[in-house]
């Protein structure tokens, strides 16, 4: 059976393509019925798909997000009024793991994880990567499957923590996410998407229990 998703990754690679060549409101607004139509109402069917499985895999509810496609200029020097990606979000609740998927006209990616800690939170975590435990394991697992983390927040390790600690990077970290690139032509996002999310399963099960 063909993934009723599929088209998404091309649609949203040509729509993109364009768009990074034309941002402007004169061509947003020319092209907003295309963008509704080809991505965004597939887009909120396929996070309503993802959205169930997830539910069935981690045995709690799970909200979605759709993010919007005007940039925030306000502190930014670039001023281009369009964002020229499409994300979307699988969330476990406020403060809490997610799973994301991005397409662009330059990738496809897909991970989970924690984007920032609050305060507390981030103690907890620096606290279970010095002792190691699930989700140190949690960590290895994902890496192992082919997973990378963003580059470390921090220039130097935080205190109480010697800046020779054999998990340095890890403790330099002021979020827990990780990633992979799914293939341009694969012919299933949902199966692909799914697989990596339950990849990924045990780290944000880790990550919910700090």
């Amino acid at each position: 059976m063909a993934d009723d998703f599929a088209q998404l990754i091309p649609d949203a690679r040509d729509f993109y393509t364009r768009l990074a060549a034309n941002n402007s409101k004169d061509w947003w607004t020319a092209h907003k019925t295309e963008y509704e139509s080809r991505l965004k109402r597939p887009a909120l069917l396929f996070l309503d798909v993802i959205a169930d499985h997830l539910r069935q895999v981690t045995d709690t509810s799970i909200q979605t997000k759709l993010f919007r496609p005007h940039r925030d200029v306000r502190f930014s020097k670039d001023k281009t009024p369009y964002h020229t990606h499409l994300h979307m979000l699988w969330s476990m609740g406020d403060d809490a793991p997610g799973y994301f998927l991005g397409l662009s006209h330059t990738y496809l990616r897909i991970g989970a994880g924690r984007m920032g800690f609050e305060k507390d939170t981030l103690l907890r975590y620096r606290a279970a990567i010095d002792e190691g435990g699930p989700l140190l394991d949690a960590i290895d697992d994902a890496e192992n499957k082919g997973y990378t983390p963003h580059e470390p927040a921090l220039k130097r390790v935080p205190s109480p923590f010697d800046k020779d600690h054999p998990r340095a990077d890890l403790l330099r970290q002021k979020a827990c996410s990780y990633w992979s690139d799914i293939a341009w032509d694969t012919d299933d996002l949902t199966e692909a998407t799914k697989a990596a999310f339950s990849d990924l399963t045990p780290l944000t099960q880790a990550l919910r229990s700090l």
